[in-house]
């Protein structure tokens, strides 16, 4: 599992039914953490295109349907609530979602 994938994950609580991610955490503590910390996915599309990123469906990132990265929706989850890699998000988007997460924990 590396930055940039896309996964699914099963948590409890308000987000609670199973939904892809995106893996945001640096591959550098892939192997040496028990959790990893993610950006959930919503088919459910608003308009907020600072921190609500628009993903097409592709063959490399394996979405069925378009769907928003929610970088105001990112948590650390333990790898056991991790299942399959669905796919991975191209180098353009991963710039995108770099600077959305710099604006929204103050960094930019």
């Amino acid at each position: 599992m590396n930055r940039g994938d896309l996964v699914t994950i099963a948590i409890q609580g308000d987000f609670g039914k199973p939904r892809p991610a995106l893996v945001i955490q640096s591959d550098v503590f892939s192997d040496i953490h028990e959790t990893v910390t993610v950006a959930l996915l919503s088919s459910r599309i608003v308009q907020a295109p600072i921190f609500r990123l628009n993903v097409a469906p592709d063959d490399r990132n394996g979405l069925t349907k378009e769907c928003q990265i929610q970088i105001d929706k990112i948590m650390s989850i333990r790898k056991e609530r991790i299942g399959s890699t669905i796919g991975k998000l191209d180098d353009t988007m991963l710039v995108r979602v770099n600077r959305a997460l710099a604006l929204w924990l103050g960094l930019a």
